[in-house]
């Protein structure tokens, strides 16, 4: 079950209501992917008891982002040549240009402490290609004494987000589970939201949704005249 964005328990109760409603069973549900929102954990632990939590790696990834540009915010203090580079840094190496790249190269190089932070979340995304169980639990752990021990008071926070959720992290590593498919059907349902500036009948947003996402095949028959 990839669960939906939401703010609250009832956003988990609500989801199984209606899967039921359509003749779907919640003691069918084994795996449950999710942000790692208080509330969403403790709706899932008392809807789908269950139920293994696997926390989106997305999400992970998004915070330590975060962590990683807290740390170029303080760097940037007083420093103008960090100016217009917080997308260069908060990108991926591999998915920068030739030019980028060499940009980056010579702001880390310039600002050790970024680019000490910068390195350990490069670190942490290799993490993902790690294929067997036991050999993820073991590179994470390695990793978050890494940071730790660099005292990167942002990513002391993060690891402290990873031992707090450290069953549910892992678990993706087991399952390999992702709301990658949520997140692709959002990004196509948004514009068009924007685009007619909201909808006045929701069977009619729910109607352009269908259209959107559904790939519907409009094979209309042809007739010569």
């Amino acid at each position: 079950m990839l669960l939906p964005e939401g703010k609250d328990a009832s956003t988990v109760e609500s989801f199984v209501q209606s899967l039921e409603k359509k003749g779907g069973k919640k003691e069918n549900i084994e795996v449950v992917s999710m942000n790692m929102l208080p509330a969403f954990i403790s709706g899932v632990l008392e809807t789908l008891p269950d139920a293994c939590m696997v926390f989106d790696k997305f999400h992970l990834v998004q915070s330590l982002n975060k962590a990683l540009d807290e740390v170029r915010i303080r760097e940037r203090k007083g420093n103008d040549l960090l100016k217009g580079h917080k997308y260069t840094v908060l990108k991926k190496y591999d998915k920068l240009s030739r030019d980028k790249k060499s940009e980056l190269d010579d702001v880390l190089m310039m600002y050790p402490g970024l680019g000490e932070a910068y390195r350990l979340r490069e670190l942490f995304l290799d993490m993902f290609s790690v294929v067997k169980l036991e050999e993820a639990k073991g590179y994470l752990w390695f990793w978050c004494d890494m940071a730790m021990d660099l005292k990167i008071v942002p990513y002391q926070k993060f690891v402290n987000l990873i031992k707090a959720h450290w069953s549910g992290i892992i678990a993706y590593f087991d399952k390999r589970v992702t709301n990658g498919v949520l997140e692709g059907i959002n990004s196509k349902i948004q514009p068009a939201k924007r685009r007619a500036r909201g909808y006045r009948n929701i069977k009619n947003f729910i109607n352009m949704i269908y259209f959107l996402t559904a790939k519907l095949k409009f094979d209309y028959p042809l007739y010569s005249l």
